[in-house]
């Protein structure tokens, strides 16, 4: 049985939750990281709800945060074992929270930030049903050579990257666009100009606007 993960919220600045829009936090950060980001995307995404699950694991470099697997070795072979084990308390926290609001992947977008980014995409492509998006912050595409078997390859895709990032180097992002556009998925990306492993009022400028257009929302002005 999956384990059960749950997480800071923010309710559909409408009061009618028409779209479900989940963070996932980075290594060592908890929900409480990425959560804010709703109320500012609120404004654009007025029948959308938040949530920013806690990753399961307490993370071994920070007693304080999360994380959703470990990163002792940061090699390919560490990463797709911790993906792997993870899907399924994700999986598990996705399908409740959709049948909680009456809403299906259509209605779903994930954005995840560093290792909440691998395992929006890791997960996120392996929903069955195409999402309305996919939108990852400073992250990586884990196991590229498994992308023939992915099940929602028509899911959107935008990732947004600091050219200054030394912690996972830009190199990443223009790895995980070649691949998944060979393998016939839609992604798009945005480049952070001196912008390290962060996000800044740019990128979140995109992502809210690439959100909206995934929703079908349209933007005043």
């Amino acid at each position: 049985m999956a384990q059960k993960i749950d997480g800071p919220r923010i309710a559909a600045k409408s009061g009618k939750t028409r779209q479900l829009v989940v963070f996932l936090h980075g290594y060592g950060a908890d929900g409480k990281d990425l959560i804010e980001i709703g109320r500012q995307w609120a404004q654009l995404l007025p029948d959308a709800a938040f949530v920013a699950p806690n990753a399961p694991e307490p993370c071994a470099m920070s007693p304080m945060g999360r994380q959703w697997f470990a990163l002792s070795q940061r090699d390919p072979s560490e990463r797709w074992a911790g993906v792997t084990k993870a899907q399924p308390a994700l999986d598990a926290f996705l399908t409740d929270e959709l049948a909680k609001h009456g809403l299906d992947e259509r209605a779903l977008a994930l954005v995840g930030f560093s290792q909440g980014t691998m395992m929006a995409l890791h997960t996120g492509l392996r929903r069955g049903r195409n999402l309305a998006g996919i939108l990852g912050y400073s992250g990586l595409l884990v196991g590229p050579e498994h992308l023939p078997e992915v099940s929602a390859r028509e899911t959107p895709i935008l990732l947004v990257h600091g050219d200054q990032d030394q912690v996972i180097p830009i190199d990443a992002l223009f790895m995980a666009s070649e691949e998944l556009g060979k393998a016939g998925m839609n992604c798009q990306y945005h480049i952070s100009v001196g912008i390290g492993h962060g996000i800044d009022g740019g990128g979140l400028q995109h992502g809210g606007q690439f959100l909206s257009q995934c929703f079908g929302v349209k933007i005043a002005g």
